[in-house]
């Protein structure tokens, strides 16, 4: 049977009521918000979800939903089966192929050009029709494509899913080889450049976990675990790149995949991110909540130093809050765990995590609280001891220290700070970054008759007006 398109979902328009649209977006964020769900709702994805176009809602979304509605299903709520969408039910609804021609490959995807503006980025919440993108009813190809910058299509590494959607060691493999690609692109050159390239192979990662054809169990479970360390890395590529909406929406995604399999060093990881995105965009007391989340985790996973980060998400969120005496005792667990040194449980995302990270976030702190000097001299120290690998730290950690030292008065120092900064930008390109060199620029603007301070804001300008 051919499908005749979407159906409108009465029965969520009704539950709707007299509120607009976009009213009912924002109670659906509220009730999100009391169960600890992050979802990027708005009135067009209302629209989507009453016209039929959405027809299951995603993990997070569905929890959403069973909450604001007690005691209801999601047939309750009018929405299909899961199964019937993603699963075999789906591919039963498509005409079957002739005998006499073997069924049609689909089309490879092309990778996206670069973003060039916010109006650029369409994420789906739902992503459903993206993810059936990779899957057909006869053999499907899976692109766990290599990224490039160029805005050309890279080099692809094709994974062939047979028609049985076996899925093995090879695809497994093939997504977690694309988390390592996307965190070596971004340690080189920040979330700009990479985020919209980066939603194909988490496309392909999503088709995989919907064949929900795996052969064994511990296949299984490395897939979901992959797949949900690949949804957190586009996350901080949106993160770093400011789409913070788009970074919520995926970190809710992994925690989803996380609870759903288990996978207490996946929900710790989820949380992690989760509280470092509350803190960048104003709200402390969420980063806290979800850092102390992170922490009940991770206790049994035997990684000091994963606590230890942690702790500082903790302290960063106890700053914005203003509380210096909560944010001392967290950083003092942080120090106290990290000396513990590396262990084999460390997880292998956390590599950046090293003296200089914990330096830089200690940093962070002390600027979040006003006390610059301090912030200033931890600043210092990240800059010396950073490693050169991670070539977007090299420009973070200098625009961190730029602010700092024209906050503490410093402005011959945070001038010639903020040059060296400008110097990575061509290797670098990261929205966050910019945007601390722009506040650095702005408070040395009444300095500007200096020398040094003038030719820094002179530059600086022209940079950002290219």
């Amino acid at each position: 049977m051919v499908s005749t398109g979407p159906v409108p979902n009465v029965v969520f328009r009704q539950l709707r009521g007299r509120r607009s649209a976009g009213e009912f977006a924002a109670a659906v964020r509220r009730a999100a918000r009391e169960i600890g769900e992050h979802v990027a709702c708005d009135a067009r994805y209302i629209g989507r979800v009453e016209s039929g176009e959405i027809r299951c809602p995603n993990y997070a979304y569905e929890r959403v939903f069973l909450h604001m509605f007690p005691g209801s299903s999601l047939a309750d709520l009018g929405f299909s089966d899961r199964e019937a969408v993603r699963g075999r039910g789906a591919r039963d609804t498509a005409p079957a192929p002739s005998p006499s021609s073997p069924p049609p490959l689909p089309p490879t995807p092309s990778l996206p050009p670069p973003a060039t503006g916010r109006g650029d980025i369409d994420i789906d919440e739902e992503s459903d029709v993206l993810r059936r993108v990779f899957m057909t009813s006869g053999t499907a190809t899976v692109a766990a494509a290599s990224l490039s910058l160029d805005g050309t299509r890279a080099a692809a590494s094709p994974v062939f899913l047979p028609a049985q959607r076996r899925v093995g060691e090879t695809e497994v493999a093939a997504v977690e080889k694309a988390v390592r690609q996307i965190r070596l692109l971004d340690d080189r050159h920040g979330g700009d450049g990479l985020y919209r390239r980066a939603g194909q192979p988490l496309r392909a990662a999503y088709a995989l976990l919907d064949s929900g054809a795996t052969t064994r169990r511990a296949t299984a479970d490395r897939l979901h675990a992959g797949a949900g360390e690949l949804a957190i890395s586009v996350g901080w590529l949106a993160h770093d790149s400011g789409r913070f909406d788009d970074a919520r929406s995926h970190y809710a995604e992994a925690l989803a995949m996380a609870r759903l399999a288990g996978d207490a060093a996946l929900e710790a990881h989820a949380f992690c991110n989760a509280s470092f995105l509350a803190r960048d965009t104003g709200r402390p007391r969420e980063a806290v909540r979800a850092a102390e989340a992170g922490q009940r985790a991770a206790r049994a996973l035997g990684s000091p130093r994963l606590l230890a980060l942690l702790a500082l998400r903790e302290a960063g969120g106890r700053a914005g809050l203003g509380d210096r005496t909560g944010c001392d005792r967290a950083i003092g667990r942080a120090r106290a765990a990290f000396e513990r040194g590396p262990a084999a449980a460390d997880p292998e995302w956390m590599t950046f995590f090293r003296d200089a990270e914990m330096e830089l976030l200690e940093a962070q702190c002390w600027s979040a609280l006003g006390d610059w000097s301090r912030a200033a001299r931890h600043g210092r120290r990240a800059v010396a001891l950073q490693d050169a690998h991670f070539t977007r730290n090299l420009a973070l950690y200098r625009a961190q220290l730029t602010g700092d030292l024209a906050r503490a008065g410093l402005a011959d120092e945070a001038a010639a700070t903020g040059h060296q900064a400008l110097d990575l930008l061509d290797r670098v390109r990261s929205s966050r970054i910019r945007g601390m060199l722009a506040g650095a620029a702005r408070v040395l603007e009444p300095r500007g008759g200096a020398a040094g301070v003038a030719t820094f804001l002179t530059r600086h300008a022209e940079r950002t007006h290219r």
